[in-house]
């Protein structure tokens, strides 16, 4: 019987029954790389579920029979895609699978930015009444930047279109965009937007893109969103550009190391809104990035005959 690694401590039911017929072995939530490495050397799995932790060169070498690296979601960059394809090694992603809950996520982040839920959570509690003194951010009429014109950024540009807000997008790769979505290059989506929601993949061409220089270009007070990967973002930049008032809120559900530190210079910050990359962390996400990780490992290993 062949084996399947999951780096994680569980897969949902529904994506067990489809590996049906392969042993699968579980690495716990917070696998280290030695941890891997000594799991495939145990093992020889012929597919990885990728859930968390990163799968490079060294956790390949240790598993000959290995055949398929399969996302448990969309982002691949914890997968060195060189390293594999050098090996002969498929890399698939679920895309797609949790597009609903993290666009919904987005949108959450933006609403508690433009209207203050969590600072005015707190005041409540404390026994204040700020109607007085108080003033929200109308969304209605003003621009929200997105890059990224994915499945999650696409979902998100419905929602904001909902709320009446002008929906501007950087994509090089989009085509066939919706009416309500208006393609612009990279610099427009500094110039103009009121809120920038990022929805792309990291990649090492658009690391830190978010930074000193893009931010200064920004309409003061913008608002920036972050559900996408948390390498996009010069946290010490965005953390002194929120500080002067250039940024007006921060809504983050991605981190540049995570989990996120003791001590991290956000925590306790006011005008950050701050969340534990849970965006596609729902029940239905769940099952969706399950059942799409295990149908890739099933397709995959059906089409590649085994070589050894």
């Amino acid at each position: 019987m062949s084996t399947i690694l999951v780096t994680g401590a569980d897969l949902a039911p529904q994506a067990i029954a489809l590996l049906e017929g392969h042993e699968i072995v579980y690495a716990g939530k917070a696998p280290t790389e030695d941890d891997l490495v000594a799991l495939c050397r145990a093992h020889d799995p012929v597919a990885i579920v990728v859930r968390y932790g990163k799968v490079g060169a060294a956790v390949m070498d240790a598993a000959p029979s290995l055949r398929v690296i399969s996302k448990h979601g969309s982002g691949t960059d914890t997968i060195d895609k060189a390293a594999a394809q050098a090996r002969g090694i498929e890399v698939v992603a679920a895309a797609g699978a949790n597009a609903a809950a993290v666009a919904e996520q987005a949108l959450a982040l933006l609403l508690a930015c433009a209207k203050s839920v969590v600072a005015l959570d707190a005041r409540m509690h404390a026994g204040h009444w700020d109607k007085a003194t108080h003033k929200s951010l109308e969304l209605g009429g003003r621009t929200i930047g997105l890059i990224g014109l994915g499945a999650i950024g696409l979902r998100f540009a419905r929602m904001a279109d909902a709320l009446g807000m002008r929906v501007i997008g950087f994509d090089p790769y989009a085509a066939n965009l919706p009416p309500h979505v208006t393609p612009v290059d990279l610099p427009a989506i500094w110039r103009e937007s009121d809120a920038i929601s990022l929805h792309c993949p990291l990649t090492e061409d658009n690391r830190g893109l978010v930074n000193a220089g893009t931010l200064a270009r920004c309409k003061r007070g913008v608002i920036l969103v972050n559900t996408a990967r948390g390498g996009l973002v010069d946290e010490a930049a965005l953390l002194a550009a929120v500080r002067s008032g250039q940024v007006g809120m921060a809504g983050l559900d991605s981190f540049a190391v995570e989990p996120m530190a003791a001590g991290h210079p956000f925590q306790g910050e006011k005008n950050f809104v701050l969340s534990p990359h849970i965006g596609g962390v729902t029940g239905d996400a769940y099952v969706n990035m399950g059942v799409g990780a295990a149908t890739n490992v099933v397709h995959v290993l059906a089409r590649q005959p085994a070589t050894n």
